[in-house]
């Protein structure tokens, strides 16, 4: 940054473009590619500025005592398209939308809606269009209403609003869906290797609708095994082009809310056409592999094929077998279930593909994978939608089977791929500052880190760090610390690697049904094997960085509806009192998570009565004025509920 040298450095503007993060407040933070940190813009430096547009920032403080950047928006480049969330209010010839957001505190002005459902108190959806610099409030206008507040759907809609993603397909995408053949021709099947007679069979969730992926078994004369990895051939029936396509690749993913999932595909391909159901013959694109009884991988196969599974299997009755261990070919499993009683064929393979799975899982951790063990909590709902308990999601052999042969069938695929323009999954190495922030942290709680300077250090050093620390209290710190520390994946054509999995190479190539990335990685594929020429490498690289940033904009949406369901499960529990460990600080609060369900609530640090708390952000711990009272993360503490925000998705405690 230059300087002007004399009684007083003075900094001249340096300008970034960035994409706004508003509070409610009124202030702004400014995200930048490329910077570690936001650039902080005050409310009168904002130049009108909303959450979500991109602008042009100019720095007035360069990173000093103040702790962080401070700038000034010197131009709005382009307002956000996605909406805001509010009530409607009109009076006479006027209306508003009135803002309950965090991340909005001016209410939109909007022309009188005529939908005759647009009444006051309705929660809508609406999109700024300007704002003058001589009126109070912006002006937008409303672009759906989406019913009463406080009722599930109508608040799951809002948070689909929110994000821009759409919760229906068009008539032209449907009627283009209803339009395609649901028969199997002899047209259909030529040129496909046929695994119908070959056992076969998927493990999924419960309460899975589309079934992407099955596994077929066959013990080889010569004492080796062959694994099949087949994949719905969503692309045999989605063309680069047709309506159906486009609007898949604008989704991107599908999208997973608490208690529904927004499909990327329309219905009759994700739950029909493309679902591996049981008994039924269905077209799949596969990586068929000869694994030795250590699974080193001794041949593959990609290619198109016919299969029919033999048995539907949810993870709870795979594991029930798996845990019986041999006495499961004694025993009679899955009475009641889809499929039926499992067939003694079916057990034994499921046993061996386990054996052969956690040998590929014990393999891929001595090569340096890093293994990140924090809860996944799953919200379960009744059949309204309404919160009745926050269980956690355990992961099992049964999970790490599936999940073991994806890895290996989307490693694989890429490896195939080698040098040619293709559509990677990459993870690259953790930021070295970061590594440095974890090394200060974890030595307040006595650790003493490995070498870290580059990334196979880092991995060993992590999974001694990890050793050491587990079954303390500070684990799930240390652990929060080091994903923090960590880079996001994401989509490219350039292969650097995926660190996170220590493969060289890595793809999606598994769930067509629900990522859009794995029908390109399909169609790249079956390009390639056809013997044709590298695709053109700015067309996928464009395609990469919109999948990866639908990717982001999809799992935002599931943590907000997580979220808004864990607030709702939490208030008719105020007063309620429970035991917890600190989550996270901030200058303003400390974040506690309470047992026995995870949920996560704020302790603002004003409202601690026995002392004036400072966050102290080089140790990452608050400490009181006059007492010199510690609290660190992972720290235990006892809380009480103190109040629940639902439109702002807030959780207060009090320390007790």
């Amino acid at each position: 940054m230059a300087k002007i040298r004399g009684k007083k450095e003075t900094f001249l503007p340096q300008e970034f473009t960035g994409v706004a993060r508003m509070t409610r407040d009124g202030f702004l933070f400014v995200t930048v590619e490329g910077l570690e940190e936001d650039i902080y813009v005050g409310v009168g430096k904002t130049l009108g500025a909303l959450n979500g547009d991109t602008v042009r920032v100019a720095i007035i403080k360069p990173h000093g005592r103040t702790r962080r950047v401070e700038g000034r928006v010197t131009k709005i480049i382009k307002r956000s398209e996605k909406p805001f969330v509010g009530i409607l209010h009109i009076v006479g010839h006027q209306a508003w939308v009135l803002m309950s957001s965090k991340f909005m505190p001016y209410d939109i002005s909007v022309p009188v809606p005529e939908d005759e459902n647009a009444v006051s108190g309705m929660k809508v959806a609406a999109v700024i269009d300007s704002w003058s610099p001589r009126e109070p409030n912006p002006s937008g206008h409303i672009v759906d209403i989406l019913g009463k507040p406080g009722e599930n759907e109508t608040e799951m809609h809002a948070i689909l609003s929110e994000y821009g993603l759409p919760y229906r397909f068009t008539k032209e995408v449907e009627d283009a869906a209803d339009l395609i053949s649901d028969e199997i021709t002899d047209k259909d099947r030529a040129g496909r290797k046929d695994f119908r007679k070959v056992l076969t069979f998927t493990i999924d969730p419960s309460d899975a609708k589309d079934f992407d992926d099955a596994l077929s078994y066959r013990l080889l004369e010569d004492g080796n095994l062959e694994v099949g990895i087949h994949i719905a051939d969503v692309t045999y029936y989605v063309k680069p082009g047709t309506p159906v396509d486009k609007e898949a690749q604008a989704r991107g993913t599908s999208v997973y809310l608490v208690d529904r999932t927004v499909p990327m595909l329309p219905e009759k391909l994700s739950n029909k056409l493309c679902s591996l159901r049981p008994a039924e013959e269905k077209l799949t694109f596969s990586a068929v592999f000869k694994l030795s009884p250590n699974g080193k991988v001794i041949d593959s196969w990609f290619g198109r094929t016919l299969i029919i599974s033999d048995y539907r299997f949810d993870y709870d009755l795979a594991q029930e077998i798996i845990e019986a261990g041999e006495e499961a070919m004694k025993r009679s499993f899955g009475e009641g279930s889809v499929s039926g009683i499992v067939p003694d064929d079916v057990k034994q393979a499921v046993l061996a593909l386990n054996t052969l799975a956690l040998k590929l899982r014990k393999k891929r951790f001595q090569q340096g994978a890093i293994n990140f063990e924090r809860p996944e909590m799953k919200v379960i709902v009744d059949e309204n939608g309404k919160p009745v308990d926050v269980k956690q999601r355990v992961s099992k052999e049964a999970n790490w089977l599936i999940e073991e042969f994806m890895l290996l069938a989307n490693r694989e695929v890429a490896r195939f791929a080698g040098s040619r323009t293709f559509v990677f999954r990459v993870h690259d190495e953790p930021n070295g500052e970061k590594i440095s922030a974890l090394r200060g942290f974890a030595g307040n709680f006595g650790y003493k880190m490995g070498p870290t300077g580059n990334g196979d250090e880092i991995s060993k050093s992590l999974r001694e760090l990890f050793e050491k620390a587990k079954d303390k209290p500070e684990f799930a710190s240390l652990e929060l610390v080091a994903l923090r520390a960590m880079a996001k994946a994401c989509y490219s054509t350039d292969n650097i690697g995926h660190y996170g999995l220590a493969f060289k190479y890595y793809t999606h190539f598994t769930s067509p049904i629900r990522r859009y990335p794995d029908m390109m990685v399909h169609r790249l594929l079956a390009e390639y094997l056809d013997k044709g020429k590298s695709a053109d490498k700015g067309y996928f690289e464009q395609q990469c960085k919109h999948a990866s940033e639908r990717e982001v904009i999809a799992a935002d949406a599931e943590r907000d509806s997580i979220k808004y369901k864990l607030v709702e499960y939490m208030q008719d529990k105020i007063g309620n009192e429970y035991d917890g460990h600190v989550s996270g600080l901030t200058e303003w609060g400390m974040y506690v998570e309470i047992e026995p369900t995870k949920v996560e609530g704020m302790i603002a640090l004003r409202d601690i009565r026995t002392d004036f708390f400072d966050f102290d952000e080089e140790r990452y711990r608050i400490v009181g004025r006059h007492t010199r009272k510690v609290y660190k993360l992972g720290d235990p503490v006892r809380i009480r509920v103190k109040d629940t925000n639902l439109d702002q998705k807030l959780i207060d405690y009090e320390l007790l």
